[in-house]
């Protein structure tokens, strides 16, 4: 099963703000409120040299709404220490979820003030 922070794609007419709310409540049935920008990652997949950007942002979730489907493609939400996530990487996505979730607990952050739509 593969292991992974909520992603997507911005919809038409969205900005990346609105665009991590909604797919973090699509992904986990938690409302998400963005709070800093932790960093812009980039990765090319080895096997077809497909590039991938990831925004990685910081905030508070509040309003769990645990009747809600998630996504067709995510089989749960989960909250997992950081040795627990660490037994998975095997699972991962990416590297870039330990990119992240390493920059996150070395306490980068940027501004939200930074983006602009």
């Amino acid at each position: 099963m593969t292991l992974n922070q909520p992603a997507g794609h911005l919809e038409d007419q969205e900005s990346l703000i609105e665009a991590v709310i909604r797919e973090t409540k699509e992904e986990t049935a938690w409302t998400f409120q963005p709070e800093a920008l932790v960093g812009i990652y980039r990765w090319v997949t080895p096997k077809t040299a497909e590039t991938f950007f990831r925004y990685c942002f910081v905030g508070k979730v509040k309003d769990h709404a645990a009747e809600q489907p998630l996504d067709a493609d995510i089989h749960q939400a989960l909250w997992l220490s950081y040795n627990e996530i660490m037994q998975r990487k095997s699972d991962f996505r990416s590297p870039l979820v330990k990119d992240c979730l390493d920059d996150y607990l070395a306490g980068k952050r940027y501004s939200l003030d930074i983006l602009r739509n």
